[in-house]
């Protein structure tokens, strides 16, 4: 009986923890930049989570992006995109750029939740944050999601 009790408990343990682990793990893809010839130094990454509610929480990171007005010709800002399943595009927001404290490397970022199932994200230097359709150069972008 008590080889019995014994078995039983590993196996729950073995089954919760891997449970706990599939949600840690199986619900976040992390995609990576492609290389940009806009911006070649420019990395990056993005990851998507479905939340709850059927949103899906993006998290983008890039280092080492040059400011947009560096570019030829200048832009004011870089705007985040996605490509969506129904094949439309959706302005995500602009990123938000920063320089580290001891570097100079520029940093930027994007967190921001969608009801739209984004098939791929690209990034393009605009002149303005409002607007529906990408005008400007594309930046950097990932492959299929």
């Amino acid at each position: 009986m008590i080889h019995f009790k014994l078995k039983t408990k590993a196996f729950f343990t073995v089954m919760i923890a891997g449970i706990l682990l599939a949600g840690f793990t199986g619900c976040s893809k992390k995609i990576m930049f492609e290389r940009s010839s806009v911006v070649p130094g420019a990395e990056g990454s993005v990851k998507v989570k479905k939340d709850n509610n059927n949103n899906y929480s993006i998290e983008l990171e890039v280092v080492n992006l040059a400011e947009a007005k560096r570019l030829t010709p200048p832009r004011t800002t870089y705007i985040v995109w996605a490509q969506t399943e129904q094949n439309s595009t959706k302005n995500l927001g602009s990123l938000n750029t920063s320089s580290g404290l001891l570097s100079k490397t520029l940093k930027a970022s994007l967190n921001t939740v969608t009801p739209f199932k984004p098939t791929k994200i690209f990034i393009t230097a605009e002149d303005d944050t409002n607007i529906s359709y990408p005008s400007g150069e594309t930046v950097l972008t990932t492959g299929s999601l």
